[in-house]
């Protein structure tokens, strides 16, 4: 009798697609950094009972606890309160809490309370606490850490006194009167 319109009949359901599984992760390697981030290494530390005779260089940071008797070149210098160096410092930044004897340069210095620096500082920028000990000049630089020291002779003037006096050419001898003869 009656049909049903096809019109009228709901059509199939429509299921609703599934999310595509993500791509499987790799496993974590927790003692490797990841590949994008480069971590900062730890500073080095040089503890009170060593003593290094030589110079260090390295763009990471070196925290002081012993004597080292050689020049320094680093990112961030921390000396320590028992510390003792005895050479130049060069560093972007400089907390000085302990003994130097010998020429800073640094963007950023800071002598505490309890440093003692014999020497000249070249910086940007400098703080000293009240209580530091420092003997020498202070010159502000825009960069501090280029190369070279302040323009000087080319002979120290102890040397120059020492070294013979350069050769003077020679003087053309003077021709010897003849003695005048009598006639």
């Amino acid at each position: 009798m009656f049909s049903k319109s096809r019109i009228q009949e709901p059509g199939p359901k429509k299921v609703p697609e599934a999310a595509p599984e993500p791509a499987p992760r790799p496993m974590m390697d927790y003692a490797t950094p990841p590949a994008t981030t480069k971590a900062k290494p730890p500073a080095s530390v040089i503890s009170s009972d060593l003593t290094i005779t030589g110079d260090l260089k390295t763009t990471g940071d070196i925290v002081v606890e012993g004597t080292i008797d050689g020049d320094i070149r680093a990112h961030l210098l921390t000396v320590g309160e028992g510390a003792t160096i005895r050479g130049e410092i060069i560093a972007d930044d400089v907390v000085i809490n302990g003994r130097i004897i010998g020429r800073v340069r640094g963007l950023k210095v800071r002598l505490t309370s309890s440093a003692r620096v014999e020497g000249d500082i070249v910086h940007k920028t400098i703080a000293i606490e009240s209580g530091a000990h420092f003997e020498g000049s202070v010159q502000r630089a825009e960069d501090p850490l280029a190369s070279g020291r302040p323009a000087a002779p080319a002979q120290p003037q102890a040397a120059r006194a020492a070294a013979p006096a350069p050769a003077q050419p020679a003087a053309a001898p003077r021709p010897t009167p003849e003695p005048a003869k009598d006639g």
